[in-house]
């Protein structure tokens, strides 16, 4: 890795993008130095990222910093605080879950509000043949399968049940638009979930409301046996976050790829031209029909994948994981990015799941401190003791509120996201030229 970096920063030395690499430079320092202790270093580290990828910035650029921080930095870090592979694989499997997302709603524009039920069904499909649970209706004592190999063709699996049930969810909703869609695709998605919770009998598939635990998960033997012969004493309870953090990251970088890929196939213009006017896309033979399966199947399989990554990682499974608010959080994920834009999803995710994670737990915390402390706060000629704050006062718990904010906020000011999709930008680039050259004309 250290040697790739030396060969790209050599070779990036004469082009104009020496205040890139400094940043990443910088951003490197700070989440080796701070981000155990404080979430300004990820923070910064997640907007130099979201410059380095850029448009306007070398794609070789990108891939350096994106190298340095994801790959050497953050690992670096969670070596002594393993909260940080936490968050990094968390900040992973959401990525890949909005993504997926994002083809539904960004591209296709089809509203699904049930999109954590095939989250569930990725999730349930490891976690009963990767426990003792399957003994209960399969004789034979035959189970839990051993985490490796079976988990990651249980992975492949649950992809393929997954898009079954998109494609299966997908179909009364074929001919729906709208708010119709939306309550249709809410209706199912918690039917999913109730499922869940009910199939305890007469056949006990899913142990019901008391979860399956524990979930086998994939060897790391061999990474043990590795890091032992370069001399790092470790166990598997050592390396378990770093694997699951670098599975999450492969699982986000993959879907990444196969967005961009779908984006500029054939499959993603018949979305856009059907997100855009359904009537007019008909018209010149897009099958609509056709486009909107695909478009549900393949976001239902990116949750899929996802879900049985999370059942592996948390060891325990149950239906209160897929709850509609898991559905809202990835929807807000996609809404804040920006709609249809890959890059902005990767980066509303990575800002989501901070927030959600770090930055409301460590304000509630600081206000919690001052609150025993009992300071007073003076300002001019106003005091304030801090012991009088209220117990409520825990923004941590107030996430669906912050989350509505956040909503509400980038509909009003900035309704194509953090990161528009570039379409959009350029039909708006292209419409103020026309504007303009019209206005010329008129005078």
């Amino acid at each position: 890795m250290m040697a790739f970096l030396r060969k790209q920063v050599a070779g990036l030395a004469g082009e104009p993008s020496k205040p890139l690499l400094a940043a990443g430079a910088l951003a490197a320092f700070l989440v080796l130095v701070a981000a155990p202790r404080s979430s300004l270093g990820l923070l910064f580290a997640i907007l130099v990222l979201m410059a380095a990828t850029g448009r306007n910035a070398p794609r070789k650029t990108g891939l350096v910093i994106g190298a340095l921080l994801l790959g050497i930095a953050v690992p670096a870090a969670g070596l002594r605080n393993s909260f940080l592979f936490e968050l990094g694989t968390q900040v992973g499997i959401y990525a890949a879950l909005a993504l997926g997302l994002n083809i539904v709603v960004g591209m296709a524009g089809l509203l699904d509000l049930g999109y954590a039920g095939f989250f569930a069904i990725g999730a349930y499909t490891w976690a009963i043949f990767g426990s003792p649970q399957a003994n209960q209706f399969i004789p034979g004592g035959h189970f839990p399968l051993a985490g490796s190999p079976w988990f990651f063709l249980f992975a492949g699996i649950a992809v393929i049940l997954a898009a079954i049930a998109g494609t299966l969810v997908g179909l009364p909703a074929l001919r729906l638009r709208g708010d119709y869609l939306a309550i249709v695709t809410l209706g199912l998605g918690q039917a999913i979930r109730l499922m869940a919770n009910n199939l305890d009998h007469p056949l006990n598939i899913t142990n019901g409301p008391q979860g399956i635990s524990p979930v086998e998960r994939p060897s790391v033997d061999f990474l043990v046996a590795g890091l032992r012969r370069l001399g790092v004493q470790a166990d598997a309870g050592d390396v378990y976050p770093i694997f699951f953090y670098f599975i999450a990251l492969l699982a986000a970088c993959a879907a990444a790829a196969i967005s961009t890929a779908l984006d500029r196939s054939k499959f993603g213009r018949a979305w856009v031209a059907i997100r855009e006017d359904e009537i007019a896309a008909r018209s010149v033979g897009v099958p609509v029909m056709r486009a909107k399966m695909l478009a549900f199947a393949t976001g239902a399989a990116f949750s899929g994948l996802m879900g049985a990554v999370f059942a592996a990682k948390q060891t325990f499974v149950s239906p209160e994981s897929f709850t509609f608010l898991q559905s809202i959080t990835v929807l807000v994920m996609v809404l804040l990015g920006g709609m249809g834009s890959i890059r902005g999803v990767v980066f509303g995710a990575a800002i989501v799941t901070v927030l959600n994670i770090e930055v409301l737990k460590n304000f509630s915390d600081f206000l919690s401190g001052l609150r025993q402390s009992g300071q007073v706060i003076n300002l001019l000629f106003w005091q304030y003791d801090c012991s009088r704050l209220p117990t409520q006062l825990e923004p941590a718990k107030y996430e669906r509120m912050v989350f509505g904010l956040i909503v509400i906020l980038m509909m009003i000011f900035r309704p194509g996201g953090m990161i528009p999709e570039a379409r959009h930008c350029m039909e708006m680039k292209t419409g103020a030229d026309s504007d303009g050259r019209n206005g010329n004309a008129q005078r």
